[in-house]
Protein backbone atom coordinates (compact mmCIF):
# COMPACT_ATOMS: atom_id res chain seq x y z
CA UNK A 1 0.00 0.00 0.00
CA UNK A 2 1.32 3.44 -0.92
CA UNK A 3 1.43 6.14 1.76
CA UNK A 4 -0.74 9.02 0.43
CA UNK A 5 1.38 11.77 2.03
CA UNK A 6 4.58 10.32 0.64
CA UNK A 7 3.03 9.92 -2.81
CA UNK A 8 1.83 13.52 -2.76
CA UNK A 9 5.21 14.87 -1.68
CA UNK A 10 7.05 12.86 -4.32
CA UNK A 11 4.58 13.71 -7.10
CA UNK A 12 4.52 17.42 -6.35
CA UNK A 13 8.24 17.74 -5.78
CA UNK A 14 7.50 19.78 -2.66
CA UNK A 15 10.48 20.91 -0.71
CA UNK A 16 10.51 23.13 2.34
CA UNK A 17 7.75 23.43 4.90
CA UNK A 18 5.05 20.80 5.07
CA UNK A 19 2.97 22.91 7.48
CA UNK A 20 1.79 26.53 7.33
CA UNK A 21 3.32 29.16 9.65
CA UNK A 22 0.29 29.02 11.96
CA UNK A 23 0.70 25.30 12.58
CA UNK A 24 2.30 23.98 15.75
CA UNK A 25 4.30 21.70 13.45
CA UNK A 26 5.72 24.50 11.28
CA UNK A 27 9.47 24.24 11.05
CA UNK A 28 9.61 20.59 12.07
CA UNK A 29 11.26 18.22 9.69
CA UNK A 30 9.75 15.13 8.17
CA UNK A 31 11.68 11.91 8.74
CA UNK A 32 11.32 8.42 7.35
CA UNK A 33 11.36 4.96 8.79
CA UNK A 34 10.26 1.57 7.48
CA UNK A 35 7.35 -0.59 8.53
CA UNK A 36 7.59 -4.35 9.20
CA UNK A 37 7.45 -5.02 5.44
CA UNK A 38 10.24 -2.58 4.67
CA UNK A 39 7.85 0.00 3.21
CA UNK A 40 8.83 3.61 3.89
CA UNK A 41 6.72 5.54 6.40
CA UNK A 42 7.00 9.32 6.76
CA UNK A 43 6.49 11.02 10.09
CA UNK A 44 6.82 14.49 11.54
CA UNK A 45 9.71 14.86 13.94
CA UNK A 46 8.94 15.33 17.61
CA UNK A 47 7.90 18.77 18.80
CA UNK A 48 9.19 19.99 22.15
CA UNK A 49 6.90 22.45 23.92
CA UNK A 50 8.82 25.47 25.19
CA UNK A 51 8.77 26.36 28.87
CA UNK A 52 6.11 28.84 29.99
CA UNK A 53 8.82 31.42 30.74
CA UNK A 54 9.49 31.67 26.99
CA UNK A 55 6.11 33.39 26.45
CA UNK A 56 5.34 37.06 27.13
CA UNK A 57 1.84 37.50 28.58
CA UNK A 58 -0.38 39.98 26.73
CA UNK A 59 -3.68 39.21 28.49
CA UNK A 60 -5.39 36.90 30.95
CA UNK A 61 -8.78 35.33 30.53
CA UNK A 62 -11.09 34.16 33.31
CA UNK A 63 -12.80 30.99 32.06
CA UNK A 64 -16.60 30.99 32.05
CA UNK A 65 -18.88 28.04 31.49
CA UNK A 66 -19.06 27.20 27.79
CA UNK A 67 -15.64 28.63 26.88
CA UNK A 68 -13.72 26.72 24.22
CA UNK A 69 -10.07 27.14 23.29
CA UNK A 70 -10.80 27.58 19.59
CA UNK A 71 -13.20 30.43 20.32
CA UNK A 72 -10.78 32.01 22.79
CA UNK A 73 -7.88 31.81 20.36
CA UNK A 74 -10.05 33.43 17.70
CA UNK A 75 -10.99 36.22 20.13
CA UNK A 76 -7.48 36.93 21.42
CA UNK A 77 -5.21 35.75 18.59
CA UNK A 78 -7.44 36.22 15.56
CA UNK A 79 -7.34 32.57 14.46
CA UNK A 80 -9.23 29.61 15.94
CA UNK A 81 -6.53 27.24 14.68
CA UNK A 82 -4.02 28.84 17.07
CA UNK A 83 -5.67 27.18 20.11
CA UNK A 84 -2.42 25.24 20.57
CA UNK A 85 -0.65 28.49 21.51
CA UNK A 86 -3.00 28.85 24.48
CA UNK A 87 -2.28 25.25 25.43
CA UNK A 88 1.49 25.83 25.21
CA UNK A 89 1.36 29.07 27.20
CA UNK A 90 -0.63 27.38 29.96
CA UNK A 91 1.43 24.14 29.95
CA UNK A 92 -1.57 21.98 29.13
CA UNK A 93 -0.99 18.42 28.03
CA UNK A 94 -4.74 18.10 27.44
CA UNK A 95 -5.91 21.41 25.96
CA UNK A 96 -9.58 20.80 26.73
CA UNK A 97 -8.78 20.74 30.44
CA UNK A 98 -8.01 24.47 30.33
CA UNK A 99 -11.68 25.39 29.99
CA UNK A 100 -13.16 22.73 32.29
CA UNK A 101 -13.31 24.88 35.44
CA UNK A 102 -15.11 28.22 35.45
CA UNK A 103 -12.93 30.86 37.09
CA UNK A 104 -9.64 29.32 35.94
CA UNK A 105 -7.20 31.93 34.60
CA UNK A 106 -5.60 31.46 31.20
CA UNK A 107 -2.53 33.30 29.98
CA UNK A 108 -2.72 34.71 26.47
CA UNK A 109 0.79 35.20 25.17
CA UNK A 110 2.93 36.30 22.29
CA UNK A 111 4.65 33.56 20.30
CA UNK A 112 7.68 31.89 21.85
CA UNK A 113 10.67 34.14 22.34
CA UNK A 114 8.92 37.34 21.21
CA UNK A 115 9.63 40.07 23.76
CA UNK A 116 6.90 42.33 25.10
CA UNK A 117 3.70 41.95 27.02
CA UNK A 118 3.34 42.10 30.79
CA UNK A 119 5.75 39.26 31.53
CA UNK A 120 8.93 41.06 30.44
Amino acid sequence: MIDPLQAFLEASGLRGQAFPPTSRYHGLGVAQTADANGQPVLYVRRRFVPGADRFATIAEHAVVQGDRLDNLSHRYLGDADLYWRLADANTAMRPGDLTDAAGARLRVTLPEGMPGGTGD
